[in-house]
């Protein structure tokens, strides 16, 4: 899959905690919750204990486990080696997935609506605010784009699906890489902010002509219209794993 930015949720556990045997408890990344809910209901019906997840991002489950509150963190940015010696962790992959851009355009369906990197770093540094930019209408000439302005959805917290999101941003936008760059918290040139995968989620689904970027499992659960990008080679793809 290579969609905006493949990503991969590390689990992280200290490197002295013991064989899990009752009640587990992880914090961190919001884009895995929706499998790790899943897990817990398996680990409940098979074990009888718990696994109680809190979808916080990924800053904050990178700090509950170095203050050893949780039983294990989880992030989407994975920790350098030095970072995980100084705090006595161990870290490994969980779970893959793919960001997409979502949209809250009447008439349009998902996948109907096709960005390109520019112009969607280009929306994101607000210098493209109306729907029907010449920009949006060449890359969408079928789709009916109102003139409306749109209202830019990005992450408030500490996050991972961040950092992958504007570690695209920065590859394929010079602007952005020169302007912003990426990181877990970046200064914003424009946009309402929102916690979580379920924060932007949410804020899409009730405010008409926005845009965001969630992972793929929260498009598809909420019901929200995801888009189609131009990857590097110019061929238009949607977000499947062929792809």
């Amino acid at each position: 899959m290579n969609f905006v930015k493949t990503i991969v949720a590390a689990g992280l556990v200290a490197a002295s905690t013991s064989a899990f045997a009752a009640d587990i408890t992880g914090a961190g990344a919001t884009f895995p919750f929706p499998i790790y809910s899943k897990w817990a209901d398996a680990y409940k019906k098979e074990t009888g204990n718990g696994l109680s997840y809190q979808s916080i991002g990924s800053g904050g489950g990178i700090k509950q486990i170095q203050a050893k509150t949780v039983t294990f963190g989880a992030t989407d940015m994975p920790l350098k080696i030095d970072q995980l010696d100084k705090d006595g962790l161990v870290q490994w992959p969980m779970v893959m997935g793919a960001i997409v851009p979502v949209v809250n355009v009447e008439g349009v369906k998902p996948g109907e609506m096709v960005f390109d990197g520019e112009t969607l770093a280009n929306v994101y540094l607000g210098k493209i605010t109306k729907w029907d930019d010449p920009a949006i209408k060449k890359l969408n000439p079928n789709v009916k784009l109102p003139s409306e302005a749109i209202t830019v959805v990005r992450r408030s917290d500490g996050s991972g699906t961040t950092f992958n999101f504007t570690d695209y941003l920065s590859k394929v936008s010079a602007d952005w890489k020169s302007k912003v760059g990426e990181g877990t918290a970046v200064e914003w040139p424009t946009g309402v902010g929102a916690k979580g995968n379920e924060g932007v989620s949410g804020n899409i689904s009730q405010t008409k002509n926005s845009i965001g970027y969630v992972e793929y499992a929260y498009a598809k659960q909420n019901k929200l219209t995801y888009t189609a990008l131009v990857n590097k080679g110019g061929k238009t793809v949607q977000p499947t794993v062929e792809a």
